[in-house]
Formats: structure tokens, sequence, C-alpha cells
């Protein structure tokens, strides 16, 4: 099969290159992780974007007018595949249990669907996570046929004859885990195990398979689903070899992406300028509304709930170096505060002295003479800054990260979480870095 032989030389020449760099490593299964959650769930329907999937999976922000349904089948799906990239270096067996437990993971708890029953008429069907079905599935084909998956009696005994087969090939020593992977993603939706989540769940053991044995998972497109379905057909007409080149072809996007990120080069794909022109539309829309400018009512609005949480986690942790100096000097807008005090009363105490004039306000730890013995003294400084524009504010730390906000918009927990971990990281980074010329001089 020609794609599988270019998927074993593309393999090769990523072993050449391992092992990969850590931010390399980050950097592209963080793409795999975004476009992963994104496909396979716009493949089953979901209506989230892509722009709204990463919102959601970095930063934890919710698409406004989506249904919470669509928000849960994301972080589910996104919490079974963190789950899946921990387990895939431990050697865990696929077995049963295995299989209900990443059910239990995609779709977080049970609920209903919408069905018909085998006479044709409407009904409600509850879906049971991790439970295998209890009445019977099937799909309507492009001819109007309908194609019945194993019923609820059969399940059981073969899903047990699944495991049982996997795990055979995958213990034979000239298993090919293509093969092996592409296979038992046709048997497993054969049988269609589940009353939901079949297809995600299928996905998810597929690239599993792939991992365990270095490859990267495989993405199938939400664009090219005809194709994906058309290759599924096709097996159930008695002919798996399309499907197993349909997904070696895929593989090899994959692992194109993978061998590029691993020589540091850019992984951007054409189609993900695509997804940040469709987020970019979504975010104009919002312009027709009237936007919020500059004023007392609006300042104090981001301090409430923006700066004062940014404030109190950056006093929080700076304070913690304190012990490292002889003096540690606190400011707020260049006037010594202690640090020691009550932060709810100096808070309120600023607070009122916001007016609609307010330009910035500037937080900073000045840390003076390193005590630690061994190390020369030096002095060290850390600073957030908060500046009031016409029509924004924004955020910058002193260690070059900046982020910019609408009035009206105010930072996640996930945003004051890097913003704070950024100044910190500095910190121990130039520590650490003073400890390492002190050993570099006694070696």
């Amino acid at each position: 099969m020609e794609y599988i032989e270019q998927s074993i030389e593309l393999k090769n020449k990523l072993d050449a290159l391992r092992p990969l760099k850590k931010e390399d490593e980050l950097r592209i299964m963080q793409k795999f992780r975004l476009d992963w959650n994104y496909h396979s769930n716009h493949l089953e329907g979901n209506t989230l974007t892509y722009g709204e999937t990463k919102a959601l999976i970095l930063f934890g922000i919710t698409a406004q007018g989506k249904p919470l349904k669509d928000h849960f089948e994301i972080t589910g799906h996104d919490q079974a595949i963190k789950w899946i990239l921990e387990v895939v270096n431990q050697e865990r067996p696929l077995t049963e249990n295995f299989i209900r437990e990443l059910h239990k993971l995609i779709l977080k708890e049970s609920y209903e669907v919408d069905a018909i029953t085998p006479e044709g008429n409407s009904t409600k069907k509850k879906v049971n996570v991790g439970v295998y079905k209890q009445t019977p599935n099937h799909v309507k084909t492009k001819t109007g046929e309908i194609f019945r998956f194993a019923t609820p009696e059969e399940t059981p005994a073969l899903m047990n004859d699944l495991v049982t087969w996997y795990r055979k090939e995958f213990e034979t020593q000239d298993k090919n885990p293509i093969l092996l992977a592409a296979e038992f993603h046709y048997r497993y939706i054969r049988i269609h195990p589940f009353d939901d989540g079949n297809g995600r769940t299928a996905r998810i053991l597929m690239n599993f398979i792939l991992m365990q044995c270095n490859y990267p998972p495989v993405i199938i497109k939400t664009n090219d689903k005809e194709n994906y379905f058309a290759a599924l057909r096709q097996a159930d007409a008695g002919s798996i070899e399309p499907f197993i080149e349909y997904i070696a072809k895929n593989l090899n996007h994959s692992l194109e992406i993978m061998i590029k990120g691993a020589k540091g080069e850019s992984i951007e794909e054409p189609d993900d300028i695509d997804k940040e022109i469709t987020l970019l539309e979504q975010k104009l829309k919002g312009l027709t509304q009237s936007i919020k400018v500059k004023n007392k009512t609006n300042i104090l609005d981001v301090f409430d709930h923006s700066v004062l949480k940014l404030i109190e986690k950056f006093i929080a942790k700076g304070k913690r170096f304190a012990k490292f100096y002889e003096t540690t000097d606190l400011s707020y807008n260049n006037k010594k505060i202690s640090f020691l005090e009550s932060n709810e009363n100096f808070l309120l105490e600023k607070r009122e002295k916001i007016h609609k004039y307010t330009h910035r306000i500037i937080l900073k730890f000045q840390y003076l003479n390193f005590t630690q013995k061994g190390i020369h003294k030096f002095d060290h400084s850390s600073k957030i800054n908060i500046e009031f524009e016409l029509s924004k504010y924004s955020i910058t730390s002193s260690s070059g990260l900046k982020i910019e906000k609408m009035y009206g918009e105010q930072l996640t927990e996930q945003e004051i979480i890097t913003l704070v971990h950024a100044e910190m990281k500095k910190h121990t980074v130039v520590i650490e870095n003073k400890i390492e010329e002190i050993k570099k001089k006694k070696g």
C-alpha cells in the first residue's frame, strides 16, 4: 500500500530527529490537541468554531449563544485526550474497562437524545456514559437504507472478542501499527457499543494505538468527512483496504507536521489562516455594537473584576522571594507601600482615587541585595503595568507579555495566572543562572 510505505519512511525520518526539544514537542502537541478536539467533535455536529474551541480549551472562555452541551463535548473530549497523552507511555493495556473509562471522560454525564423507534416513531433515549447500549442503534445510508450495528445482546461478547483480537495482534512481533489501528477503528465502529460518542471514542482509541508505537495522532478533518465516511462505507461493503489507506494518508500529514516541528520550522497550515480569518469575522461582527470608551465607570469595572485579582496574585507570589534579599520594596504607582498590610484596605484606598483621567497603574517589586552565601549581591525587579487608553486597556509585564482588552472585557483566570507566572519564572531563572555560575566556577 503506497501510503503505508510513505508512513514508514516518514516515521524513520522523524525517529532520526528524536528526541525533540521540549519547546518543539509542546508546540506540536498543542496544535494536534486543538485540531483533534475541533475536528473530531465538529464531525459529530458540534457547532463551536475553531476559534471558539481554542478559546474554551486554552482560556476557559465560553461562546455566547452556543449550546451548553457543545461546550461539554469539547471539554470532555479534551479531558480524554489529556488522559490518553498521560497513559500512552505507561504501557497500560487496552481493555474493556479502559474503553469504558475513556467513554466516561468524553461524555462526562448521562443525558437524553432524540431517537427513532423500530416502527419509525420519534422518542427519547437516555445515553448512559461508560455503559454499553441498552437499545439498538443504526444509521440511515445515502440510499435511504437502514444500516444496523450490533444488537445490545451481541455487544458484550463482540467487545470482548475485539479486545482479545487486538491484544493478540499487538503482541505480534511483526505487527504494523497503522494496519492495526485502522482495523481496530473499523471493527469498533461496526459494533457501535455505546448509545452515543462512538465516533469520537473510535478515533481516540485509534490514536492511542498509534501513539503507543511513537506515531503522531491522525486528525480527520471536518471538511474531508465525506471521504472519511465513504471509506467506512467501502469497509462495510467488504473492502477495508481503502479505509486503511485513508487513515495512512492522514497519518502522513501528521508525520509531516511533526517533522517540520522537530526541525524548528513553522507548523502552520494553509487552513490555519482560514480559521483565524473566520475568528476575525466573528470579532468584527461585534463592532456593530457600541464601543465602550474610557471613563470612571469603565475603569472601575476593570479594576474591580480584573485588576484586583491580578494585584492580589502578583503580591502573594512576589513576596515569597523577599526571604532571599536584604530589602524588598513594593510600590504602587512609584509610591512605596507595605505588602504586609491588609490588601483589602490598601486596594480600597487606591480604588477611591480612581477617576476618569486615570492613565495607568504600575505595581512593582524591587528586590535589593541578594543575601545567599556564595553568590554576589545583585538586585532584581518585577513589574506589571496597566494602561487605560481611549477604547481599550492593556496589561504589560516586565517579562514581555502583553494583553489588550476592550472595556467590558475582563481578564480570565488563566490570563492572570499566565501574567504572574511569567514574572515569577523570570525571577527564578535569574537566580538559577547565578547558581549555575557558581557551580561552573567551583567545577
